[in-house]
């Protein structure tokens, strides 16, 4: 297997860091950039409503409003919908990002269960092996122990690879490797070593997958020495975090939300790679800041239209790095607003919210005129029942609720 993988190529030189500084110049998301795609797991249309496809127990629909509210009309940033560029759904910007590092760097590799010629459970890497070869593009046996650890060792020997887990559930299986040896080899071989990969896969709760199948991980990984970790929520930033996932020395966890997948965006033709460490300011406001991740950036935007009729000026930001915390961003508006509602899929107890309220309260506690509110999920394995499953995660009406509590 070792020689498989000293097969795929030799190191190359190391991409200036600069270029993860890259400005984003499209961060607004338009409605209009949304359609209907057919015999998915649920369907976004330019209305904002969120239907689910057939499954055998019929059809489903919910509103799931993607963009509830446009930027104030003196913000820069203007709707992609009206950029050049094509549009894309979020598992094809992660594929198009992935293929453009491939095709640039010889050393990228992917790893994984069924990642080759099935093309991944979501077909993020659907098309790749006949492209590259069954070297670049390696399927795996059912182990994430034995290939995260091979990945790890590929990463030391010079190589670039991006390992996906079928579901981020599966990964607790690799938790020692990538606690142990991807997180701590470059510190405890003084440096000798980089491990310069990218661990991504789907996570969060799904529609009716069951407790083990709908896992919120991100503080588990939180709290790993030397590991960076970002959230993908759009098809822009989708595909810009995973190209600088991958040119990053850093080993990076790049979480996908399994709800998000089929979300469509026009992105720019033109490459661009994101920072790593920079939020998103989703909508500027001045009366509360409401900083999220993932799918609850949807949770939260259709809560702000109620917010906006009712009278109020919330302040969106996507965080996008879950560590480290863009601190400068969102200092920026604590000082601004004084008051802070996080909205998080992870678990209440020890969760991103937990962190985050600990970070702002270190560094921003003169600036708050009110105790920071956080609404999280149940501390309890997500139900298989559909109802039960809606009742664990965070509901817009209990963010708008949290809003007027907030500001009275």
């Amino acid at each position: 297997m070792a020689a498989i993988i000293q097969g795929i190529g030799a190191a190359t030189a190391l991409t200036s860091p600069n270029s993860l500084d890259i400005k984003k110049s499209f961060l607004s998301i338009s409605p209009r950039s949304l359609s209907v795609r057919k015999g998915s797991s649920f369907v976004v249309s330019s209305d904002g409503r969120l239907s689910y496809g057939l499954n055998g127990r019929g059809g489903r629909a919910e509103h799931f409003i993607t963009n509830a509210v446009a930027a104030k009309e003196d913000t820069a940033a203007a709707s992609t919908s009206s950029k050049p560029g094509h549009e894309l759904l979020l598992f094809e910007a992660l594929r198009e990002g992935l293929e453009e590092e491939m095709d640039r760097d010889p050393t990228v590799c992917v790893m994984g269960e069924d990642v080759g010629h099935y093309g991944g459970s979501y077909k993020v890497t659907k098309g790749l092996a006949p492209k590259y070869g069954d070297l670049r593009v390696l399927d795996t046996p059912i182990a994430e122990n034995s290939f995260t650890g091979m990945g790890i060792g590929a990463a030391m020997t010079g190589l670039r690879p991006v390992v996906e887990g079928m579901n981020m559930g599966f990964l607790l299986l690799a938790f020692n490797q990538i606690s142990n040896n991807c997180g701590m080899l470059h510190y405890t071989s003084g440096g000798q070593f980089k491990i310069p990969i990218v661990i991504r896969g789907p996570g969060g709760v799904g529609r009716q997958l069951g407790a083990e199948h709908s896992q919120r991980l991100e503080s588990y990984f939180q709290s790993i020495p030397g590991i960076q970790m970002v959230a993908c929520s759009t098809p822009y930033n989708a595909k810009g975090l995973m190209k600088a996932a991958i040119r990053s020395d850093n080993p990076v966890i790049l979480f996908e939300h399994v709800l998000l997948y089929n979300l469509k965006e026009r992105i720019p033709d033109e490459e661009y790679v994101l920072n790593l460490e920079e939020a998103e300011m989703v909508r500027p406001g001045e009366h509360v800041t409401i900083l999220t991740y993932s799918r609850m950036r949807y949770h939260v935007m259709q809560a702000a239209k109620t917010l906006v009729n009712k009278g109020y000026d919330p302040e969106v930001i996507d965080i996008r790095s879950l560590k480290p915390f863009d601190l400068y961003t969102i200092g920026k508006s604590v000082k601004k607003t004084h008051r802070v509602l996080i909205v998080e899929e992870c678990m209440r107890t020890g969760g991103i919210g937990a962190s985050l309220t600990a970070a702002i309260t270190e560094n921003f506690h003169d600036y708050l005129d009110a105790p920071i509110v956080c609404l999280s999920s149940q501390d309890v394995p997500t139900p298989y029942a559909g109802t039960l499953e809606n009742w664990t995660v965070v509901q817009p009406p209990q963010i708008v609720t949290a809003v007027e509590q907030l500001c009275q």
